[in-house]
């Protein structure tokens, strides 16, 4: 009697079971719709493209699309954002989220508010105005169906603000809230650390970690037989109390920064002005005459110049030889990295250049002309971020490195928590540099054994961040 009231259970799941929908059994897959192939949509279509995401593109123009479809996985439409055809043709409708990335901001506004209402779940538009960012304004937007803003030339201008703060590295990332510091040198002929093995044992593990270094076009995870070069790149996870450490073992010394001068008056060197204190001496060097008038209306602790920064005379005229820091923001690339050069030359020893061009990047770091910025694949990693699990709390994209660093929550059960991190056989291309424990940095070793909640910073190649986020989940 039990054998055949089991055999009608099994039946009755089986009949259930069979009538499931299979497109039901299977994991959903994120739909997303790119508006605008300029820079912003095309590395974002690039890093997204090696997810298992369904991701189109649509621009009005051929040219800006080219041939990505072919050798990325996406899908390509020419037709406009704004036109109600031309996205119901894509698909809007029940996308998971509509991303607006094109030059103008009306368009980017315009074409979100319209996918909202042809049936997109959520949608981001690139926007230049800081007025909508302010909390009421963005308020204002979601509730017409405007769910993220995102402000490209803001972040630039947060990212140079930090770079002067902390001018003997080339880069600098504030990690975990506050509790942990990701620095990036550039290691000169005589530092001390050069030619010694990370296993040699001259360096404090528990003062700082070395989780990559940069060596001409190559990233490498360093293991126990690597060692520092000159002329690397390193990055290295440490507290802000042992960052004084990091920076003498490293040879550098920390520079007093009083006297800055902008070349260009773009919105980055507003936006990065009027971060700065009122107790520095600031220039902006802009050409056009027009413009500095309207600079004066929007800066009030900078002396505004109608000049050209990218001329050799003007720069010495304009006190470059007693400057201590250089900011070539222009919207010309190559006239920011020879403005720069020309700085160096001067003896400037802090200098940073915003170039446009992402192929340009990899040149201008060859230069050796200092801090390098590009406010597009910064607005980029950001949005990435947002379609990352719950277990990836932030992330951010080290474009001089081609790497990301990535801030894990470890959940309850994960993989990552049962046993030594020697013994997780993480990624080739991922280097576990530290976790946050009860608001405390912690540098880790093999040894290190991660505990349910510990935030878990991962410096790591950009295409392995999906399998990682399987041992934190």
């Amino acid at each position: 009697m039990f054998y055949a009231f089991f055999l009608s259970i099994c039946k009755y799941f089986c009949t259930f079971a069979a009538k499931l929908d299979d497109s039901a059994l299977k994991p959903q897959i994120m739909r997303i719709i790119i508006a605008g192939a300029g820079a912003v949509g095309r590395h974002l279509a690039k890093l997204l493209s090696r997810e298992d995401m369904d991701i189109s593109l649509i621009d009005d123009r051929q040219d800006r699309l080219g041939d990505l479809d072919t050798n990325y996985d996406l899908l390509t439409k020419v037709g406009s954002p704004m036109s109600i055809h031309d996205l119901k043709s894509i698909g809007v409708k029940d996308v998971d989220l509509f991303i607006a990335v094109t030059p103008s901001e009306s368009d980017n506004i315009t074409a979100s508010l319209l996918a909202n209402q042809l049936g997109a779940k959520k949608t981001l538009a690139r926007i230049d105005n800081y007025e909508y960012l302010i909390p009421e304004n963005k308020r204002l937007f979601e509730q017409m169906g405007l769910n993220h803003l995102i402000y490209p030339e803001l972040l630039a201008a947060q990212e140079i603000t930090a770079s002067l703060k902390t001018n003997w590295m080339r880069y600098h990332l504030t990690l975990c809230d506050g509790a942990l510091e990701l620095c990036v040198v550039k290691v000169r002929e005589g530092a001390e650390v050069i030619g010694k093995q990370f296993l040699s044992g001259y360096f404090n593990h528990g003062l700082y970690r070395v989780v990559a270094i940069k060596r001409g076009q190559e990233t490498i995870i360093p293991t126990g037989q690597d060692e520092i070069q000159a002329d690397d790149m390193v990055y290295a996870v440490c507290t802000r109390e042992n960052m004084k450490h990091l920076r003498e073992q490293l040879g550098k010394q920390k520079q007093e920064i009083k006297n800055i001068i902008f070349f260009g008056g773009s919105k980055i060197a507003q936006k990065t002005v009027q971060n700065l204190s009122d107790d520095l001496n600031i220039k902006i060097l802009e050409a056009d005459r027009e413009h500095c008038y309207h600079l004066s209306e929007k800066v009030n602790n900078a002396l505004i110049i109608n000049a050209d920064g990218s001329d050799m005379a003007t720069l010495k005229s304009e006190g470059i030889e007693d400057a201590d820091a250089f900011v070539a923001v222009t919207d010309n690339s190559e006239a920011n990295i020879f403005a720069c050069m020309a700085a160096k030359r001067f003896g400037v020893k802090k200098t940073i250049a915003e170039v446009e061009n992402i192929d340009y990047i990899s040149m201008a770091e060859g230069l050796d002309i200092g801090t390098v910025l590009n406010k597009k694949t910064i607005a980029a990693s950001y949005i990435y971020q947002m379609l990352l699990d719950a277990s990836v709390l932030n992330v951010r994209n080290l474009t001089s490195a081609d790497a990301e660093v990535v801030e894990f929550m470890a959940e309850e059960g994960s993989r990552i928590t049962r046993g030594k991190i020697r013994d997780m056989r993480l990624p080739a291309d991922a280097n576990i540099g530290a976790i946050v424990r009860a608001g405390e940095g912690i540098l880790v070793n093999g040894d290190t054994e991660i505990l349910p909640n510990d935030q878990v910073v991962v410096f790591c190649k950009s295409q392995v961040i999906r399998k990682l986020e399987k041992f934190f989940k």
